[in-house]
């Protein structure tokens, strides 16, 4: 029986503005047949005000002008992603990723599958036309060997493409999905089937039992430059020689909803370092900004987290901002703190107060950066190649030397900890700075001895020399 379309709103005002009934979809697209099942079944299940769909990128990427529910448009590839996100901070709601070939199969390949790896209470509907539609008919992922398209137009050659990506059968290796299925939209029969496993989705998502997962054969008749008759004719008698349509999964009658929710987290307190000290007035302290620099593994990140930790437990505004390469481990790694009685407007200091330097190579980097009237203290085994700047006092100081004599050589970031102290560079109470230390050690306390002898030897050099 014909009927009116539920679930859309009365007119698409958010396409053109206008009164329109009309969707952007060509002639013969699937699209459109596929929005009206999902659209019914969230209609009849009275579900239009607690649903969320996420729209892709490429050809459904409007679908927030169509379907009556809460909409959001995700960025290439991420609708899962996205879904997952909504899924997590909205538990009671339904949730539904809506998918292409390209956007899924391609970009959003990863994002999908750990998903439904995770097993996140949403339902991801993949439309598989077999082709780039927004972008003008290219090979995709799910493209057929021999399939002519833009960019073969000989054919998918499987020994340089790779062979067509199926999905279903992926994820049918995965164990947590809930319900798994792959339907067509290229008949009247097909549609109906399709009809049954997208109800049978999203009533998944209603009772809040997990991820459900439907693949949709669609014809695409523009980009394959054939009729609408003749596309979905090719759906049936060539895309299911690849994609045989069935269900690959029904976990549904025996599924109880995830207790994800019931898992122990903390709060935020408990995870974020709090200051219990009285915030100090911003007049009363003057701003300071420091630059650690050296190779990765030297401590220059933790040096800077007890300055920071310590202005923090004495009242100060503190950022702690880290910069290292992807090889951390033997890379070039900094980090800059700003200690502030007052906001701090940005967490990177491009001229610090004061440099402490544990590498040639930045050493020479940021020598140049410091303040006029700053501090620079370098390793003193550091080979200074290049002048040093003249409007700034400069301290070579043999921090691996100290540590080393004292037995442990991985200890110089917390010689030069107590470098700092002695000149006063710190503008913080020694008993904080060195508590700040301790809690840095509270995973091993039995270092705790050692380096507070390290410290005060390089207090006690430091004192001698300067």
């Amino acid at each position: 029986m014909l009927k009116k379309a539920v679930g859309f709103y009365e007119h698409f005002e958010r396409k053109d503005g206008s009164k329109s009934k009309a969707t952007h979809y060509c002639a013969g697209c699937g699209h459109g047949i596929i929005h009206k099942l999902i659209a019914e079944a969230v209609a009849e299940y009275g579900l239009q005000d607690d649903t969320v769909f996420v729209s892709p990128v490429g050809c459904g990427a409007f679908c927030y002008y169509y379907f009556d529910c809460g909409n959001v448009a995700a960025g290439h590839g991420r609708a899962s992603a996205v879904a997952t996100g909504l899924s997590r901070s909205l538990p009671g709601k339904v949730v539904i990723a809506y998918q292409g070939d390209g956007d899924l199969g391609a970009i959003g390949f990863n994002n999908a599958f750990q998903a439904a790896n995770r097993g996140e209470k949403f339902v991801c509907f993949f439309v598989n036309n077999a082709i780039y539609g927004m972008t003008g008919g290219q090979m995709a992922p799910t493209t057929l060997p021999d399939q002519k398209t833009a960019t073969t137009p000989y054919g998918r050659d499987v020994r340089k493409d790779g062979y067509p990506l199926k999905v279903c059968e992926v994820f049918n290796q995965l164990e947590a999905p809930i319900f798994i299925e792959r339907v067509s939209v290229a008949d009247t029969k097909r549609i109906l089937k399709a009809k049954k496993a997208i109800r049978k989705a999203i009533e998944i998502q209603k009772e809040g039992k997990g991820y459900a997962f439907v693949e949709i054969l669609s014809p695409c008749p523009t980009n394959m430059k054939v009729s609408a008759v003749a596309a979905a004719q090719f759906t049936i008698d060539a895309m299911e020689k690849t994609y045989p349509l069935g269900n690959f999964r029904d976990r549904s009658a025996e599924a109880t909803p995830p207790a994800r929710h019931d898992m122990a987290v903390k709060a935020l307190d408990e995870l974020v370092v709090a200051s219990s000290a009285e915030q100090v007035d911003a007049g009363s302290f003057t701003e300071k900004e420091f630059k650690f620099c050296g190779f990765g593994g030297q401590g220059i990140l933790s040096l800077g987290l007890v300055l920071a930790h310590a202005g923090n437990d004495t009242g100060r505004n503190v950022s702690w901002f880290p910069s290292y390469g992807p090889e951390q481990r033997g890379g070039t790694a900094s980090c800059s703190v700003v200690l502030s009685g007052g906001e701090i407007g940005s967490p990177t200091v491009d001229k610090p107060d004061v440099l402490v330097a544990m590498n040639q190579p930045s050493l020479e980097k940021f020598a140049p950066t410091v303040k006029d009237g700053g501090v620079i203290i370098y390793d003193a085994q550091i080979p200074v190649e290049f002048e040093l700047p003249k409007n700034v006092t400069v301290y070579a100081f043999p921090a691996a030397q100290i540590a080393t004599e004292k037995g442990v050589p991985k200890a110089a970031n917390t010689a030069l900890l107590g470098a700092l102290i002695a000149l006063d560079l710190i503008g913080l109470p020694e008993d904080a700075v060195l508590t700040a230390l301790k809690d840095s050690f509270a995973a091993k306390p039995k270092l705790i001895p050692k380096n507070m002898e390290i410290v005060e030897t390089a207090k006690g050099w430091m004192k001698a020399h300067r």
